[in-house]
């Protein structure tokens, strides 16, 4: 996996921790296929650092896990947008509900055996 990714991290942005095995549930699978989304680019940023949408409370529990071995979790809305330029603000679209969000979870699991793509309503 870690070659098929390559072509996906930025060289400034190295892996910071393993995946392991890449699995994916049935609704994560159809929800990419919807929205014409890369897996290898969610992996990419996930396995960069790049928490998503996460809280500031999530994001840093993610960031004790990488030093204590514990489970990573990044949230992604999908499409994904380019980027936020740091110090802008990301529009949200006031029309959409979060049960319709289209959000995608990545689950690494502690041991970094497993890194599962999900929706939040399968885990």
């Amino acid at each position: 996996m870690k070659n098929l990714l390559s072509d996906y991290i930025k060289p400034d942005r190295a892996p910071r921790f393993e995946l392991g095995r890449v699995v994916a549930t049935p609704g994560a699978l159809a929800l990419m296929h919807r929205t014409n989304s890369n897996p290898f680019t969610l992996l990419a940023r996930h396995v960069a650092g790049d928490w998503g949408e996460c809280c500031a409370e999530d994001a840093q529990t993610n960031e004790d896990a990488l030093a204590h071995d514990s489970r990573v979790l990044s949230v992604y809305r999908l499409p994904l947008q380019s980027a936020p330029v740091e110090g802008a603000e990301v529009a949200q679209d006031p029309s959409r509900s979060d049960e319709d969000d289209d959000r995608i979870w990545v689950i690494t699991e502690a041991d970094r055996s497993v890194t599962t793509l999900l929706l939040p309503e399968e885990y």
